[in-house]
């Protein structure tokens, strides 16, 4: 597990060192192109401001894209109940919880480190799973955040969103310098050929990193999640149960498919989707928790 905690932080670091780099390498194009000084000085805040705001405000805003309501334990008791239950079993701080009304049956984690952590569970995974079964959804939400998963997918998240954020400044840069027909020569064919060249490969960027770091963790999880309740059947039993749906989520996104215990697009699958899924297939997971459990 600590293996596993140490390569998270080494791979966080590395993806904000190359989102710095790959800002101010941004900056550079400009500067060279004649936008003077200012062009570094700008890229550089950029890239420190939108690697802060992935790490303290990313939980918030992939909650916020999500639909997530927070939750207090009056508000539902069995579920608060049961997250507390598991979080003083591992050891671990109580993490808010939050709920996603949603008929799909699904759940995440999120946050920077264990101190603040978030889980959210969806109306349909609270209505369609026994105790045991989701016990272990929880349990295995739980073991995201002990392993630090959630830090380095939250953050994916939100600098890739940048990286597609940043094709259409340069679309709309582009729009704007030839309409004011300004003396920088080539300089609008340029910022075009960048926005394109992002607005085609950020989509790529994103799931690249995601296959990279998404499904050798979920079996993890998996892991850590059967080791804390003791009982790998409950997690299999829900991930059977889960499989079974065959509705997207109604705010499934592309962007944080990598944090759900299950994809969000069951009911889109297709053979390109299955190829580039951050998910492992169910069968595969049922399997390896039903051998732990011999």
């Amino acid at each position: 597990m600590y293996n596993e905690i140490d390569s998270n932080n080494r791979k966080t670091i590395l993806l904000m060192v190359l989102f710095v780099a790959f800002v101010l390498a941004i900056g550079f194009v400009f500067y060279q192109m004649g936008y003077g000084i200012d062009a570094l000085i700008i890229a550089g805040v950029i890239a420190l401001v939108m690697a802060g705001v992935s790490y303290f405000s990313g939980d918030k805003i992939t909650l916020t894209t999500a639909g997530a309501e927070q939750i207090t334990k009056n508000d539902n008791t069995y579920v608060w109940n049961m997250v507390e239950n598991l979080t003083i079993t591992a050891g671990m701080p109580m993490p808010k919880v939050y709920i996603i009304d949603d008929p799909a049956p699904n759940a995440f984690a999120t946050g920077r480190d264990p101190q603040h952590a978030s889980i959210a569970v969806t109306t349909g995974i609270i209505n369609t799973l026994e105790n045991e079964e989701l016990e272990g959804v929880i349990a295995h939400e739980l073991g995201h955040i002990k392993n630090y998963d959630i830090r380095l997918m939250m953050i994916v998240i939100v600098l890739v969103g940048f990286i597609a954020l940043l094709s259409d400044i340069f679309l709309r840069m582009n729009f704007l310098s030839g309409r004011s027909r300004d003396n920088k020569g080539n300089a609008g064919a340029i910022i075009m050929i960048a926005g394109l060249i992002l607005m085609v490969l950020s989509p790529l960027i994103a799931k690249m990193i995601q296959l990279a770091v998404s499904r050798r963790r979920e079996f993890l999880a998996d892991a850590s999640g059967a080791l804390l309740t003791r009982y790998p059947e409950g997690l299999a039993s829900a991930l059977e149960k889960i499989s079974t749906y065959h509705q997207p989520m109604r705010r499934a996104n592309s962007a944080t498919a990598h944090l759900y215990i299950a994809s969000p697009f069951f009911g889109q699958d297709s053979k390109i989707r299955h190829l580039f899924s951050t998910h492992p297939p169910i069968t595969d997971r049922v399997k390896k928790l039903r051998e732990m459990g011999r």
